[in-house]
């Protein structure tokens, strides 16, 4: 997992400069058949066939405490995308934007083992635990 150039120069700012970093409102989970760019536009995302980013805000029962130790926060509550009604590929990643289309990346990560998503398949999610963002 890395932080967008996006995220890093707003806590950059915020933690050592005069500026100030307002936590998003909301958080939109979004999938990629390739590493999206660092510099918080979203490409290589999933497009078309019923796609769309899920909601999961910044709360408590959306994520579980970041521990002292590990850094580590995973979903709380099971992240389910709309079922495909087209091919959608590869998906190789996971986004985490501030915005349900276009908005600021604040984090990417890698989907291990990638998934093949094609029209007809189940609703791809991430159940309880599996989307681990990991602050090294």
């Amino acid at each position: 997992m890395s932080m967008s150039d996006y995220l890093e120069v707003e806590l950059r700012k915020h933690l050592f400069r005069t500026g100030s970093f307002t936590k998003p409102s909301a958080l939109w989970v979004s999938l990629h058949t390739a590493a999206p760019d660092e510099d918080a536009s979203p490409t290589n995302e999933v497009t078309g066939g019923s796609y769309a980013r899920v909601q999961r805000d910044p709360l408590d029962a959306n994520w579980t405490a970041a521990s002292a130790t590990d850094g580590n926060t995973d979903n709380a509550a099971a992240i389910t995308f709309p079922a495909p009604t087209a091919n959608w590929g590869v998906v190789t990643h996971f986004g985490i934007f501030d915005a349900s289309t276009s908005g600021n990346l604040l984090v990417i990560g890698t989907i291990t083992p990638n998934k093949t998503i094609n029209n007809g398949d189940p609703a791809p999610a991430f159940a309880i635990g599996a989307l681990d963002v990991t602050f090294d």
